[in-house]
Parts: C-alpha cells; sequence; structure tokens
C-alpha cells in the first residue's frame, strides 16, 4: 500500500472513532485487537492485515464500501486535475426552491477538505438562512445576488468574490431577471 491511502485510512478510522464516540480501548474490545494495535494504526504506525481493517471497520459499523470510497487511491503526484462540464453532477441541499448545485471537484488535502460547486439560483430562488461547517468563498460568474447574514446585506454582481465562516447564519437571494451563477468553495476542516 502506498503511505499516504495509510495515512488516510489511519486518518478515517481515528474520525469515525471520535465522531461515534467511540474511545480506544472500546474499539479494540469490539475488533478483538489491542489497545496497542488500534494506537499504532490510527497514529500510521502500524499496518493492519486485512482480517484486521475489516474487523476495525464492522466495529465502527461502516460499511466497507463507504468507508474505502472515501479513500483517494489516485496517483498523488498529479498535480493538475480536470473535470469536464459534463461530469459535474447536479444535487439539492436544505429546504432550497431553485438552487442547483453542480459540483466540481472534492478533495481531502492533508487536514482539510475542499469541496468546490458551480450554484444556479434562479430568479425568486428561496430557502431559509443556512450554516455550514466551512469557510466559504464564492465568486460571482453571472447575475446579480444579495447575501443575506444575521445583521447585514451584502450585494454581489459579476466578477466580484467573497469569503466568510459559514457558521454565520446566511442565504443568497437571487435580485436579478434571469439565473445568477456562481463559484463556490468550501474549506472544510477535517
Amino acid at each position: 500500500m502506498k503511505e499516504d491511502i495509510l495515512i488516510q485510512i489511519a486518518n478515517q478510522i481515528r474520525e469515525r472513532r471520535k465522531s461515534k464516540g467511540i474511545t480506544v480501548q472500546e474499539l479494540a474490545e469490539r475488533a478483538s485487537v489491542s489497545k496497542g494495535l488500534i494506537s499504532q494504526i490510527e497514529n500510521s504506525r502500524a499496518v493492519p492485515s486485512l482480517i484486521v481493517l475489516i474487523a476495525i471497520i464492522k466495529a465502527l459499523d461502516v460499511d466497507l464500501n463507504v468507508f474505502f470510497k472515501e479513500i483517494d487511491t489516485a496517483d498523488s503526484t498529479k498535480t493538475i486535475l480536470v473535470k469536464r462540464r459534463d461530469e459535474y453532477y447536479y444535487f439539492e441541499k436544505e429546504q432550497a426552491l431553485g438552487f442547483r448545485y453542480h459540483r466540481i471537484f472534492t478533495r481531502n488535502i492533508e487536514k482539510s477538505t475542499v469541496d468546490i460547486v458551480l450554484l444556479e439560483l434562479e430568479p425568486n430562488a428561496k430557502r431559509p438562512m443556512v450554516e455550514t461547517e466551512a469557510f466559504e468563498y464564492k465568486y460571482m460568474l453571472s447575475g446579480e445576488v444579495e447575501y443575506q447574514f444575521e445583521h447585514e446585506n451584502i450585494r454581489l454582481s459579476a466578477g466580484d468574490s467573497m469569503l466568510f465562516d459559514g457558521r454565520i447564519p446566511h442565504t443568497p437571494k437571487n435580485i436579478g431577471a434571469y439565473n445568477a451563477v456562481m463559484l463556490v468553495i468550501y474549506f472544510f476542516e477535517n
């Protein structure tokens, strides 16, 4: 296995364990291995056998496909990533009407994740105020929006950009007659 893949596996085991509120000792007992081995695996000091790795993943109550889907096996020496327009996929989130997100890239970078999307807002698109656990960078490609925050509104036109802490309640409103399109980059700290 490549060293960076082992680090991703170790980080994912540690993060999933912590997010479920499981101690190293509890995970060791559930997976029928020693506490020391779990600690060594989480700190990338030991390479688990396939049987031990599967036991740990099952002890975390995580589907194997889901666990390995989040492991980036791409050659880390690649510095140029290209994704064609027809490869973007559409998704919805929140209770948003008229918001069309197109995911461009999602990439784990050391201890953070960068998620890049195109957001297309139809005229009169609306949703409640939301918060995200990320810093958000917005670059207006076309149209005009008014970003509504708790205590202020900020108007953005094509070519304008903005960076803010997504934990501040916010929502954009298309104030034009045509669709507004913006590039959105979320910076999540893992």
